[in-house]
This record gives C-alpha cells, structure tokens and sequence, in this order.
C-alpha cells in the first residue's frame, strides 16, 4: 500500500468488528444484555464503525467530542470531524442503564441484534445547538435535520464492538468494499493518487466528465455509490449499479475505474457533509474527493459553491484528502459537448442544464431524454426501472 494516503488519524485502520469465531457466542450473549434500538441512520454508523470508516473513531461520541465536532469540527482530542456520530435512546431506557454497563445494539426496523456498546457517558441531546452549527438550519423541513429533531432525548457513549454489517455483504457482493478491501486493491493497481467521486444517482454525462477529468490528474477513479437509506424518489442501489456498470463498460478506458459501494446514510448537511466523504474517502485511501455543485445538499440550504468553499478553511495537517473543486458542468450545444463555465464562453439560450433531479423528472413524466443528458446504455436500464413501476 504504499504511497497510498494514511488512514485518518495518523495511524492504523480501525474496524470495530468481532472476530467471526466469536460473534456467535457475543450474539448469545447480547440477547440476555438490555436493548437499545437504534434509528436507520445510527445502524449506518454502526457499520461503518464496523467496517473501519470511522477511523478513529472506536464508538458513538461523548458530550466532549460531539460539541466540538458540532462547534469547531474537532473532537476532544483535536482530532479533526466536520459532523458528529451519536446513539441517541429513550429517557425511560436511558434511565435503566447503569455507568459502564454493557447493552445490546438494536436495529429497530429488523429487529436484528447489531452490536454491544460499553456505556461510558449519558447526556441531554441539544438538537438545536447540532442542527444550526452542522446544517445550518432548524427548519424541519431538511431531511437531515427532522431526522436530528426527531431523535430521542438522551444520547449513550461508549466503545462500540459491531455483531454485523446487515445485509450489505451478501446483497451487494462485489460492490460493498471495506477500506482495507479498498486499499489493496488501489495498491493491486499501482495507484497511489485516488480520487473518490459519491454518488446516490446514476451517472449522466456530467457525471462521466468529472470521472474522466479525475482520470486525467490521478492515476484512477473510485465511483463510490451511497447504499443506505435515500430521499423518497431517489433510484435503488441495485438499478444505479447495473447503469453505471453499463456506462464504465463502453465509456472508460478499462483498468481506469472501480466500482464500490459503502452503506452511510446521507444527511444532506452540504459542506460539512463534504468534509466527513473527504475524512472517509481518506480511511479508503483515496487522495482526492470530486466536489461539484451543491454537494451533499438539498433544496435551497446552501449555496452551489459552499462545499468548495468549506475546504479552504480546514488546515492541510488536519485533512490529507483533498478535493478536486469542479464548476457547474452542462452541455453546450455551440461546444458541441459537456463543459463548464471555466471552459464554455457562450450564454445559457446555448446550455443544456443536466441534473440527476431533471432525469428522474423525465422519466416520471414520460417525457423523451435528450441524448445529450445521458449514454443510450444507461438510458436502457432506466427506462426499464421505470417502465416497471408504471
């Protein structure tokens, strides 16, 4: 691996898995602990302190680290994370949990056993105070903060060691790679220089632009999809898999790209969502991370260029990946191609504006796709996606 950036932290990888010889004998005993259920998002955390790309994180966060992760983007150690990870729970099961008690880890729409935790810390969740530092905003309107808002009273500390990574191994085989998976298969390649492009859409043809510009300055790309919970409307894993294989298929030169997959819930926090992918891309050990317009955003919250911005008040030392700053792309006809306003002189009566949103608005319309939005290969696999839910 070398070359290769350092996990975050400065030191090793830190995947909070049990051994698979233990895990069902810790499952045995895990049914006789107390229940904790956890939130569809705190499951999403839970794996991906299982997986490693939490790195350095060994749990759910403590009073100390949440208010500095909330207020300065730093833990208590001067470690350096743009959002918190929290366990919130119920008072009256708060209430029964003793200090350094050992309780189990629950998903509450399963039902599943997911991990322990060792109980350190108990404290009061202040919503507000999370919701206007990270977001920005206490408007419930924002999935991401409803989602805060909505979160029981009392948050639980405490070392984590996971029993599970769900279902994300078996039903995305192949696509669902750990940062150690990750890692060596960059080193496999020779690549040192990485760059991670986040996706929850299929990939239209700005998309496959700023992959291949990636391409042109790194020695490869990592097309990295969100495999956990979306927006309503947004399109399956499954059905963004097979279009974007379609399209790395016939459109990149083979051995320039990978595929992967990683099961975080998007909190669409915008910029401070574009530091934690550049924290967890650097624990995949990729160099750089594609931020384009409006990354990690929803609606109006946050200007186009914000997650740009935010990067260029984070210190180098506290941040090895660093993120490739790509223009709005679009297709202009006097062009002839996908540009950008760094490169297209001509005005918007010539710019065709693409979106993942105007896509998906097509398709439920009925409408005709320019071929200009997207390659014929990928438009076939949505128009059968949507064909089988009309």
């Amino acid at each position: 691996m070398t070359g290769l950036v350092e996990p975050h932290g400065g030191g090793q990888l830190k995947p909070l898995l049990i051994a698979e010889a233990e895990r069902a004998e810790e499952r045995k005993r895990a049914l006789t602990l107390k229940q904790v259920p956890m939130t569809s998002r705190e499951t999403s955390d839970l794996i991906m302190l299982a997986m490693g790309a939490y790195t350095p994180l060994d749990g759910f966060m403590g009073f100390e680290d949440w208010q500095g992760a909330c207020a300065d983007m730093r833990l208590a150690d001067g470690t350096f994370w743009p959002i918190p990870i929290t366990l919130s729970c119920a008072r009256d099961i708060a209430d029964a949990i003793s200090p350094g008690e050992e309780v189990a880890l629950g998903d509450a729409e399963t039902g599943d056993i997911m991990g322990l935790l060792e109980v350190t810390e108990q404290y009061e969740a202040e919503p507000d105070f999370e919701c206007t530092h990270v977001y920005r905003t206490t408007d419930p309107a924002h999935p991401g903060v409803a989602k805060i808002q909505n979160q029981s009273d009392v948050n639980l500390a405490g070392r984590v060691r996971a029993l599970s990574e769900g279902v994300y191994p078996e039903r995305y085989k192949g696509l669902f790679l750990r940062p150690a998976e990750t890692r060596a298969l960059f080193a496999e390649k020779g690549w040192s220089r990485v760059a991670a492009f986040q996706t929850r859409n299929p990939m239209h043809r700005s998309h496959e632009y700023l992959a291949k510009v990636a391409v042109e300055v790194c020695d490869g790309v990592m097309i990295h999809q969100v495999l956990g919970a979306l927006k309503p409307g947004d399109i399956p894993a499954e059905v963004r898999t097979r279009a974007i294989d379609a399209l790395v298929e016939h459109y990149f030169v083979p051995g320039t790209c990978v595929q992967a997959g990683y099961p975080i819930e998007m909190r669409y926090a915008g910029p401070r969502e574009a530091l934690l992918h550049a924290v967890l891309r650097q624990n995949f050990g990729c160099s750089h991370l594609i931020v384009g317009r409006d990354h990690a955003g929803v609606g109006d919250y946050y200007g186009p260029f914000d997650a740009h911005h935010i990067f260029d008040t984070v210190p180098e030392d506290r941040l090895i990946t660093r993120p490739l700053k790509m223009d709005v792309t679009f297709h202009c006809y006097r062009c002839g191609g996908i540009a950008t306003g760094r490169t297209c002189p001509h005005g918007d009566e010539d710019r065709l504006q693409i979106s993942g949103t105007r896509l998906r608005e097509m398709f439920k319309n009925g409408g005709n796709v320019p071929a200009e939005f997207s390659r014929p290969e990928v438009l076939e696999v949505l128009r059968a996606y949507y064909a089988g839910l009309h």
